[in-house]
């Protein structure tokens, strides 16, 4: 049974998850949107690690792990997160767990005979995406200029279910009648519980020296 931090930033969603063998035992995210929205992940991380490990009544000392949110997603965010992480686990000397910011973001989708599709916005009209199907990745991760062609392939078989930042773009140009859109949804800490345990079990860890977050794009300032 792992105790594991997860920490998810890779969007303007700051999140942080406290689990016990794959169960989330205390959470605390700010989601922003609307005018609000906006990144604020230094300001927070770092006192959301604290309240969750006093809501879970864990010290950082009785850990196992730290689980952070890998990308793809913003270049600014995932540094704050991925940095947080690292600190944690050269101080504590426990593991460190990546987990895909589009698989756990699928995993709020509960429809295992649909094919789901996470799209997070990646400026202008492009988007971060891939595809699952009962849970499991049947495409690659990507980035891709979304038209009314994009993802034919699999909306002409069965029930596809669009959710995330990115849906925006996309659901204007769709009128499959197999498409399922859910807006407005980033990833959340919460879905990382079960994926980082399942990790943690098979000692699926990453060099806390050289990991480094999957940005799939280069970034570009301003």
């Amino acid at each position: 049974m792992a105790t594991i931090l997860c920490i998810e930033t890779a969007t303007t969603n700051c999140s942080v998850a406290l689990s016990v063998h794959g169960s989330v035992i205390a959470f605390k995210e700010d989601n922003p949107n609307g005018a609000q929205k906006g990144y604020s992940h230094a300001e927070k991380l770092h006192g959301y690690i604290e309240d969750v490990l006093a809501a879970g009544k864990i010290s950082k000392e009785d850990l196992d792990a730290i689980a952070v949110s890998k990308g793809p997603g913003s270049y600014t965010g995932l540094r704050i997160g991925v940095s947080a992480a690292k600190g944690l686990c050269f101080a504590l000397e426990i593991p460190l767990l990546s987990v895909s910011t589009l698989q756990s973001l699928a995993l709020q989708v509960e429809d295992n005979d649909a094919y789901v599709i996470p799209l997070l916005d990646a400026r202008r009209m492009e988007v971060y995406s891939a595809v699952f199907s009962s849970k499991e990745r049947v495409r690659e991760t990507k980035a891709e200029i979304v038209t009314e062609e994009s993802f034919l392939n699999y909306l002409d078989k069965k029930k596809t279910v669009f959710i995330g930042d990115g849906v925006s773009k996309f659901k204007p140009l769709c009128d499959h009648h197999h498409a399922v859109f859910i807006e407005d949804k980033l990833p959340s800490a919460k879905q990382m519980a079960a994926l980082s345990e399942k990790k943690f079990k098979i000692n699926d860890l990453e060099d806390v020296a050289y990991f480094e977050p999957y940005y799939l794009k280069d970034f570009i300032a301003g």
